[in-house]
């Protein structure tokens, strides 16, 4: 935090985040190509550890290779750090440390942390940023305790990491899993049946995914929903539409041959993971093709601002389907719960919408052309790049340089957010100060 400045010039809070987070996978690439980053004892080669950081700092977590037999005990704790640091957000991690050494938190720090953890004001931060790293603790130790029986009656003593692991995964909403003892590349589906270990990640995933802002509203207004910021009521309605709805279609639809309690777990499950945590408990190659383009469509949604999830945002869905109702209903503005949205609001939605489906498209248009695969394989690849899930129809070890690297700039792009690439690459451009003639134009 102390290197926020440059001898010649300031860095905007965009361009900080972008060179926290690059900075970060940088170092987490060197750990990795480290000789006992690996269980075979010789260094990982650049882009393998490069895609892999990516994934983990992006809270991403789709690999090139099967993390619990590729990886060696001490690149799981690297894995598990990147991974942590990049849930909490690169800034929030450095403030803290900021914090714990006594250093002073200037403006321009508390402004950068303000657009890490997408803030409404700087007053207020330094605590909020305080509440973030104690929730984050707390859940995840909880998220540990809650699945230590199980695992360690299943993996003995070294189930205590790795409860531990996949709960810091779960929160973090990154879908790292250590299962490949059971069968590589086999994430959750050893546990399709088992409602504690279904359940804890379930819990842990939402938990992470409706953001800090919303849990300081909970801690402050606990059941009184009326005194509760207009975005948190926002969050937790999209949250809940986007749970059940699509958890109702996969019961009826998909997992057909299941038990009736575990087809519950896994049509609820798979409703949960695409937004954004890549763990599977079934199959999913096994899902008819519309149970596929719904998990698309999840992924692409996301999480919410300011949480340990990527994606567009459950808010900025709510924004432009709330403004499409507003002008269906012939309103001159977008609201939500007797409040008014800015039109500027409305205008970052729809950029945000407009730069999401271009890259998810574009990217899995490239790659299905060079290697040759089916443009829906590749759409599912690209949507959970670009919304920083992790969820895989099996294509990613084999795909060639070129669409791996299209995946890692996807990642990085998801996690860091669109907006925060564009003013960072325009941080030097002056406002518009002068409005050109207006003129009509016919949309629709």
């Amino acid at each position: 935090m102390g290197m926020f400045t440059h001898k010649k010039r300031n860095f905007t809070s965009f361009q900080i985040i972008i060179f926290g987070f690059s900075g970060v996978i940088l170092l987490g690439t060197f750990l990795l190509m480290l000789p006992f980053s690996r269980q075979e004892g010789i260094p990982a080669p650049f882009l393998d550890a490069l895609f892999t950081s990516t994934s983990a700092v992006c809270v991403t977590g789709l690999v090139l290779h099967d993390t619990a037999s590729y990886w060696s005990s001490f690149g799981h704790l690297i894995l598990m750090l990147l991974i942590q640091i990049g849930g909490m957000g690169v800034i929030t991690v450095a403030a803290s440390f900021s914090m714990i050494s006594g250093r002073k938190i200037s403006l321009m720090q508390r402004s950068t942390m303000q657009e890490a953890i997408s803030a409404p004001k700087v007053g207020g931060i330094v605590r909020l940023t305080n509440f973030i790293v104690k929730i984050t603790l707390l859940i995840e130790l909880s998220g540990a305790v809650a699945l230590a029986p199980v695992f360690c009656r299943d993996f003995g003593v070294k189930g205590l990491w790795f409860a531990l692991f996949h709960s810091v995964s779960a929160f973090c909403n990154a879908g790292f899993d250590l299962m490949g003892t059971k069968g590589a590349f086999s994430s959750l589906t050893v546990y399709a049946a088992e409602p504690t270990v279904n359940l804890t990640i379930m819990l842990l995933i939402m938990v992470g995914g409706i953001g800090f802002l919303t849990w300081d509203d909970i801690r402050a207004n606990k059941l009184h929903l009326h005194r509760y910021r207009m975005q948190s009521k926002v969050i937790l309605c999209t949250t809940l539409f986007l749970l059940i709805i699509p958890a109702i279609y996969f019961f009826f639809y998909e997992f057909a041959a299941l038990a009736p309690a575990e087809r519950i777990l896994a049509s609820l499950f798979q409703s949960v993971t695409p937004r954004t945590a890549g763990f599977n408990t079934i199959d999913l190659t096994s899902m008819k093709e519309t149970g596929q383009y719904i998990i698309i469509l999840l992924m692409l949604i996301g999480g919410s601002p300011g949480s340990t999830a990527g994606g567009m945002k459950t808010t900025t869905i709510a924004v432009l389907s709330a403004t499409a109702i507003s002008t269906f209903c012939r309103k001159e503005h977008t609201h939500f719960f007797g409040r008014r949205i800015d039109d500027a609001v409305v205008k970052n939605a729809s950029t945000i919408l407009l730069m999401y489906l271009v890259l998810f498209f574009f990217g899995a248009l490239v790659i299905s052309r060079t290697e040759g695969l089916p443009m829906l394989t590749c759409l599912f690849e690209t949507a959970s790049a670009v919304g920083t899930v992790g969820l895989t129809l099996g294509i990613t070890p084999s795909l060639g340089t070129a669409s791996r690297i299209i995946l890692i700039l996807l990642m990085f792009f998801g996690r860091v957010g669109g907006l925060t690439l564009i003013f960072a690459a325009l941080s030097g451009s002056k406002k518009e100060i002068t409005k050109f003639p207006l003129d009509k134009i016919t949309v629709g």
